[in-house]
């Protein structure tokens, strides 16, 4: 699954990598190097542009950097409180579940990460582990996002919500956890993001053992737990055993 990641890119680099428009709106935003449900992160979208009049330009598209929160929001939802529910689809199932089908054809996402943390059962705790690539390039997951207004108040803004697709974990990865971010390669970057495809069964894969070779995974300390811990360290390796008398306080 994917319970917890990394983001410290700002949104400038994050556009130049990603070939992209900042449309976030926050320019000096920090890094967070625990990103957890419910937060506002930043995801690459491309979408058909309106003009003044709100008519959308269909000869074009525009990809750009919005901010969104994470856990879907359903549009029919009668409240915004189940997102935290639904902050992961099952890649194998989407195009089948009610919360996820119209937005896999309509409204996928790509959701940049240094990284991301998995937890595996070391005795009596649970020891963190960290997944990242082997440069400074970000790992693509792949996203699914959504519009939701509350019908109860004409004047609510409108929430943009996303879920993180997940796929069978793969190589050393399946050690951690049975499921693993959908990791999207740079060359189905353009037809994951296309608006005017429907059909990505073929996007839909588990990463290819080259890509899986490539990834480090390592023992961080019990301090990424807890979401109120945020900073650089939290990724760093650790012995797995050095913490093995703390207890955890959240599990992914």
């Amino acid at each position: 699954m994917c319970g917890r990641y990394a983001a410290s890119k700002d949104p400038a680099a994050l556009a130049a990598e990603f070939d992209a428009v900042d449309a976030t709106g926050e320019p000096d935003r920090r890094p967070d190097y625990n990103v957890a449900p419910t937060k506002d992160v930043v995801a690459v979208v491309q979408r058909h542009p309106r003009d003044a009049e709100g008519t959308v330009d269909d000869s074009t598209t525009e990809r750009t950097l919005r901010i969104m929160k994470w856990g879907l929001v359903p549009s029919w939802a009668k409240d915004a409180s189940g997102g935290a529910k639904l902050i992961n689809a099952r890649s194998e199932t989407a195009a089948e579940k009610p919360s996820f089908k119209k937005s896999l054809a309509q409204r996928r996402c790509i959701v940049p990460a240094d990284g991301w943390y998995e937890w595996r059962r070391d005795g009596k705790v649970k020891q963190p582990y960290y997944t990242t690539g082997p440069d400074d390039d970000s790992l693509a997951m792949a996203g699914l996002w959504t519009t939701w207004r509350d019908r109860t108040d004409p004047d609510s803004g409108v929430l943009i919500t996303f879920a993180v697709l997940t796929t069978a974990a793969v190589g050393p990865l399946a050690d951690l956890h049975d499921r693993m971010p959908l990791l999207l390669p740079r060359d189905h970057w353009d037809g994951w993001l296309d608006p005017d495809r429907a059909e990505v069964s073929e996007l839909l894969v588990p990463p290819t053992p080259e890509l899986v070779a490539s990834l480090e995974i390592r023992p961080v300390a019990p301090a990424v737990n807890s979401v109120r811990n945020n900073g650089a360290d939290l990724l760093r390796r650790v012995d797995p055993g050095a913490g093995a008398g703390e207890p955890a306080l959240f599990g992914p």
